[in-house]
């Protein structure tokens, strides 16, 4: 038996997967719960040795015969995160994580340091938000002075675990685009930013290594640690979306993927740099070699667990009351910026339910609207997408959301797309361990396109393809157009 490990380390948290490639079978599983530190002033933070103790039980959970058969290990992490390290490897403060709104104010400062937004995009791809790894930094600078001038070590949650596995200290293209640091279209950090934060800054940051190459092979101490084979390749890893972008086989042109987890995003795979930041679109790099744009919202399941939780229900009881209302929920909407949001940007944006009338205010309505809210979101996307000449034929979809019929259907209509899911529920740890397998092929001497790995490893679940339906998709998009009025005429309140 020969398999192959995904870890995939979300916001609330740690997978293991092992992924035998000879049979094409996923074998084993673990899984370990990420605490969260939240504050009212949009404070989203995690400690380090969460996630030491998240590896220790995923991999204790594993069967030592299954750790035996471990060939390479590929890690997925939540993007953008912060992780601070002194020149002993040692934390300096909590890692500052994707949904972390804390830092509007150091993103106007950068912005302005580096010459205002268009020279932001000519640099980076992006506009500096409170969401990416550049204003943590200055975060640190100026709320953390003294722990500033220890810092030595800057990773990103992916690269921590890696670091951890191997003792190596690199970044893959993928990951490092998310940063708000790196000129995606010529694959290096970018100095302009860089000194807009700290003189220093750009002699700090690791080497960037291409997507097919290892970040290093399991250390004697990480193998002693976790029970793994010591000398397994460590594949190059990426940012969750990344990951889950070869999970789901959006890994060619054409393909889009659709991630309904804590955060939503909409991305898909392109041979040339695309980005448009004025319409939500990162132009960032993909872990397989070429691009992936991407759309990213802060709230997709949060708004269907809080008005879940509101509406004391379970997930089928609420799925049922979704049911029982019409596409448009017949006027009501409900804007799901709980954690604030990126796309838009409004850091310190706040959740409402709107619309509601004394005929329309009932359970099954609010229900619907809060699947729907998420769904709206990811359609700015799509639109910006076509926009550029982006024309997908289907969407795959993952991430809890896309277990729910209701949602895979609410999905389809408003996307007006048909929906595939695929097998594999955890596309990020299965597509961090198909890169893994990537890597250990080239390493083998045998390299392998990340396109035909995708053909052969990504299966679809047919039960669970969704049509989009006609009559809904009309109505919905007199509903998003409604929707889009609503949110400009609410922005200003959190500008």
């Amino acid at each position: 038996m020969k398999t192959v490990a995904g870890i995939d380390l979300g916001t609330q948290s740690m997978k293991v997967v092992l992924y035998d490639y000879e049979t094409r079978k996923s074998l084993e599983s673990s899984s370990c719960p990420m605490e969260l530190i939240s504050e009212s002033d949009g404070t989203r933070e995690q400690k380090t040795e969460w996630y030491k103790k998240g590896l220790e039980v995923c991999f204790s959970k594993i069967s030592s015969e299954g750790k035996k058969s471990i060939q390479a290990i590929g890690v997925s992490g939540q993007q953008h995160g912060f992780v601070p390290l002194d020149s002993e490897g040692n934390p300096l403060y909590n890692i500052k994580l994707w949904n972390d709104t804390s830092t509007a104010k150091e993103c106007e400062l950068i912005t302005n340091a580096a010459g205002g937004q268009n020279e932001v995009v000519k640099e980076v791809q992006n506009f500096i938000l409170p969401g990416f790894t550049a204003p943590k930094i200055l975060w640190l600078k100026l709320h953390k002075k003294e722990l500033f001038e220890k810092l030595h070590y800057i990773m990103l949650p992916h690269d921590y675990l890696n670091f951890l596995l191997t003792g190596n200290y690199v970044m893959e293209q993928g990951d490092a685009s998310g940063t708000a640091l790196f000129n995606s279209k010529e694959k290096k950090w970018s100095k302009k930013i860089c000194e807009a934060i700290d003189e220093s800054l750009l002699k700090k940051l690791p080497k960037i290594i291409a997507s097919d190459e290892p970040s290093g092979f399991v250390s004697k101490k990480a193998a002693d640690w976790l029970g793994i084979p010591k000398g397994a390749a460590v594949s190059s890893g990426g940012g969750d979306n990344m990951m889950s972008a070869i999970g789901t086989g959006a890994v060619k042109s054409g393909t889009l993927t659709m991630s309904m987890g804590t955060s939503g995003t909409l991305y898909g795979f392109t041979d040339s740099s695309v980005a448009d930041p004025a319409e939500g679109i990162s132009g960032f790099c993909s872990s397989s070699g070429g691009y992936l744009p991407l759309l990213c919202t802060m709230n997709c399941t949060v708004a269907s667990e809080e008005i879940r939780t509101l509406l004391n229900l379970d997930v089928k009881e609420f799925d049922a009351e979704a049911e029982k209302s019409s596409p448009g929920c017949e006027g009501v909407f409900v804007l799901p910026f709980f954690n604030g949001e990126r796309t838009p940007n409004l850091p310190h944006g706040k959740a409402s339910i709107t619309g509601l009338t004394v005929a329309n205010c009932n359970r099954a309505n609010i229900a619907r609207a809060a699947l729907e809210s998420a769904i709206y979101s990811m359609r700015t996307g799509l639109d910006s997408f076509k926009k550029h000449g982006f024309t997908p034929k289907e969407l795959r979809l993952t991430g809890g959301g896309a277990k729910s019929k209701v949602w895979r259907q609410i999905a389809a209509d408003i996307m007006n797309l048909p929906v595939k899911v695929p097998v594999s529920s955890e596309a990020a740890a299965f597509g961090a361990a198909l890169q893994a397998l990537w890597c250990l092929k080239k390493l083998q001497g045998t390299p392998v396109s990340m396109e035909s790995l995708a053909e052969i490893h990504v299966a679809l679940d047919e039960s669970k393809t969704t049509l989009p339906n006609e009559k809904n998709a009309l109505e919905y998009s007199k509903a998003f157009e409604e929707y889009k009025i609503l949110v400009n005429q609410l922005s200003p309140l959190y500008k």
